[in-house]
């Protein structure tokens, strides 16, 4: 927040010195995220799909929180959206977008839904990799995951997973450095911004944005999966009171992974869900149920798209929901791993990626709701797969 507000300062100042540094800056930046972006998030789901195992013991439980999973995650980025369209941000000025290059998205809403899945699949192995084609490189990350899963185990088998978890740990020391000159970049952003555009024209887009990302939260918080909850037989008002600790750690530790262990204690002692299924579901979903991610990567591709020149169909919406859901699912444990995934998804199309500048200041606070939001789900789909299967022996 202080680097925001002295970047605004000196953007607003508007000394000629001050804008070109800044400009370099906040260039080397946005270069250093397209570097790290695509091999980060391509390991990380090729990671989490090769350890998902296929023990024949676990399959329904696996196979229920899996379903739990995906309907979660669906209606979370359907409502951010219905909510887009209800809300309809403005775009930002045409200032920047002007100065940004050609987008590559033009003429984007004429083509069909199965053209834009045609051009997903890739026809070769390299091409993809030296394109920079990232939804191409997402089925593929899928693919090789999945295969790798259903390898029998081996040596070569071990071998090949520990390289790649290797390299995804390298890649996040990378990642690490970065996010700790950060706030140098958010100066930079902003300074350059606050130069550029009218702070009132900004504001007024913007804050529609942002009323898009948390309302789709709040709505699948306290309404869609409660919901779910009562659908199951299952009191939402008792569940969320027993699972608060884990909730609220979640909001200020903005890390899904490391509340895991409250989640888990809150799940057993306090919600009443077997220790053999909160011992399994929740480290999967920790992994894999993504609802918060998934809205913003839908919510913030449209944003981006749409001041890219993109006009925003039916046919395109139903794309990108399908591309964030299968997107978050493989996005567990990268750090920023919802911003770093969306702003490879619109460098790959050639989207104005200035804008995901703009949106990084207050990604922190969408970060500590969007997380939060995870855990309760993941507590929701915990205490529904043990509602299941309470008749089952484990």
């Amino acid at each position: 927040m202080a680097a925001l507000v002295a970047g605004a300062v000196l953007g607003w100042l508007n000394i000629e010195a001050v804008n070109s540094v800044a400009e370099v800056v906040a260039t080397v930046f946005t270069r250093l995220f397209q570097l790290l972006a695509v091999p980060t998030i391509v390991l990380a789901i090729v990671n989490t799909m090769a350890q998902m195992g296929t023990g024949r013991n676990t399959g329904r439980l696996f196979r229920h929180t899996l379903t739990y999973t995906l309907l979660t995650t669906v209606s979370a980025a359907a409502v951010g959206a219905i909510l887009y369209f209800a809300i309809a941000p403005s775009n930002l000025p045409e200032e920047l977008i002007a100065q940004q290059p050609a987008s590559g998205v033009d003429g984007a809403e004429s083509a069909s839904l199965f053209t834009h899945l045609i051009s997903v699949v890739p026809n070769n192995i390299v091409r993809p990799l030296l394109e920079g084609n990232v939804l191409s490189l997402l089925l593929l990350a899928f693919a090789v995951g999945i295969a790798l899963s259903r390898l029998p185990e081996s040596e070569n088998k071990g071998v090949m997973v520990k390289g790649l978890q290797g390299l995804q740990e390298l890649l996040i020391q990378l990642i690490g450095w970065l996010i700790q000159v950060l706030p140098l970049g958010i100066l930079a952003f902003a300074a350059q911004l606050s130069a550029q555009l009218s702070a009132g024209i900004v504001a007024g887009s913007l804050g529609k944005y942002v009323l898009v990302v948390l309302g789709g939260n709040a709505i699948q918080f306290f309404v869609v999966l409660p919901l779910f909850l009562l659908a199951r037989g299952i009191n939402p008002l008792k569940a969320l009171k027993e699972m608060s600790p884990a909730v609220l750690m979640a909001l200020f530790t903005k890390s899904s992974a490391a509340t895991l262990p409250v989640t888990m204690r809150s799940a057993e002692m306090r919600l009443g869900v077997r220790p053999q299924v909160a011992r399994f579901v929740l480290p999967i979903c920790t992994t894999i149920n993504m609802n918060g991610c998934a809205a913003f990567i839908l919510v913030t591709s449209l944003f981006v798209m749409q001041n890219g020149g993109s006009v925003i169909t039916v046919p395109t919406v139903l794309l990108w929901l399908f591309l964030s859901v299968i997107s978050a699912i493989g996005n567990a444990g990268v750090p920023m791993g919802c911003y770093f995934l969306t702003f490879s998804l619109m460098s790959g199309i050639g989207a104005p990626v200035a804008v995901m500048g703009l949106i990084l200041p207050i990604y922190t606070v969408i970060d500590m709701v969007e997380t939060a939001e995870n855990v309760w789900s993941d507590s929701c789909v915990s205490a529904m797969v043990d509602h299941d299967l309470k008749n089952d022996q484990m």
